[in-house]
């Protein structure tokens, strides 16, 4: 075993059940790296599991070690290991069977084994200090519980970043990656296909909304509108590439749907992502695309809310509803392009991330849910 520190969940935050702790690590089996965490990012769905109390859904277990954003150095190598070597740097990314019939599709994404592999699954990975015994603490979430600076990992969940990174801060600079950059950009450029005579329709400006924003730039959308009800996000979708945007407080005597359609031709989106999960966002996105158009659900909505329309009118609209888990993208090939795009200055996640000691994960869930920091990057 080796001695770590991660944030520990023992019960739902709201009931203030992550710790800080002193923890350790058993060594990697077959297919696993132990991974020498740098950095990792706060991603909502972190808050959303986290947040559900135990037992009330498959995935929602306790104690458990939560993040699935992370970034750092090959420690150790189990057997059959291929991806990496010790010391080579590595992003992580979610995990994927590879072997059922979507895997080699090239759906990694919608991989038959999702649930099991990335929220579930009998994973013991970490040991708490003060007890004694094996692994009680559950780990490989997303393949990997980045909420902690030494973590076990599955080689699906590896991309190799020794031909990527120039050193350690951009390591750190591309944790976010893996997930919600990944998701929100992936959407558009992989599952929409979205291109330059498209209307796109972007709900809720957050760290997925924000790069949604990114990816219809880099894909020369001619119409990108960003909806929100925070005015540094809206300024701030503006800058990165939204040609409208549409603070959904001041309506005035409109409806959404209504202002929406003003910017879009007048008749509407081709394409409309919602990032929020939001009831009434997914309600305004399904009413707003115009015919033949084409929703996009990506934000994860109440686990008790189902969507309803009318089915005559929507068969004659010839609309479309899709569901997309991190924008259908194969991390090895799309994370990589991701850093390219940074590089030539058309992608600049720079903007969207704050660095913060990993200690200060309790500042870092209160600033990205007040708005203040687009994406946390807690470090180690």
């Amino acid at each position: 075993m080796e001695p770590a520190r991660a944030i520990v969940c023992h019960d739902t935050h709201a009931n203030g059940g992550w710790k800080m702790e002193d923890v350790s690590v058993r060594k990697p089996g077959d297919g696993e790296l132990l991974v020498e965490i740098v950095a990792s990012g706060v991603c909502h769905t972190d808050v959303l599991i986290g947040g559900i109390p135990g037992g009330a859904a498959p995935i929602a277990f306790y104690p458990r070690v939560l993040g699935h954003e992370g970034s750092g150095y090959v420690k150790a190598v189990g057997n059959g290991v291929t991806v990496a070597n010790v010391g080579d740097p590595v992003l992580l990314s979610f995990a994927f069977c590879n072997e059922c019939a979507i895997c080699k599709a090239g759906q990694y994404s919608h991989c038959n084994d999702f649930n099991a592999l990335n929220f579930g699954g009998p994973y013991r990975d970490f040991h708490l200090a003060s007890k004694d015994g094996e692994p009680e603490v559950g780990g490989q979430f997303f393949g990997q519980s980045s909420f902690a600076n030494l973590s076990i990992v599955r080689q699906c969940s590896v991309v190799n970043a020794k031909d990527l990174v120039k050193n350690k801060k951009e390591l750190q600079l591309f944790s976010p990656l893996g997930c919600g950059i990944q998701t929100g950009s992936g959407t558009v450029v992989n599952v929409a296909k979205a291109t330059k005579d498209d209307v796109i329709l972007i709900m809720g400006l957050g760290g997925v909304g924000l790069s949604a924003i990114m990816g219809a730039k880099v894909q020369g959308c001619r119409t990108i509108i960003g909806v929100d009800r925070i005015e540094s996000r809206l300024n701030f979708a503006t800058e990165l590439g939204a040609t409208h945007v549409i603070d959904g407080s001041k309506l005035g005597d409109k409806t959404l749907v209504e202002a929406i359609r003003e910017v879009a031709d007048g008749i509407g989106p081709t394409i409309a992502i919602d990032t929020t999960g939001a009831p009434p966002l997914i309600k305004t996105g399904i009413e707003a695309i115009r015919n033949n158009g084409r929703y996009i659900q990506v934000g994860s909505a109440p686990f008790d809310f189902n969507v309803d329309f009318n089915m005559f009118s929507f068969m004659v609209a010839g609309k479309s509803i899709q569901g997309a888990i991190e924008g259908a993208s194969y991390p090895a090939e799309y994370v990589p392009k991701m850093i390219q795009w940074y590089r030539e200055g058309r992608f600049p996640i720079d903007k969207l991330i704050k660095f913060m000691p990993a200690d200060d994960f309790e500042q870092a869930l209160k600033e990205m849910h007040d708005g203040t920091t687009i994406k946390p990057v807690l470090c180690w």
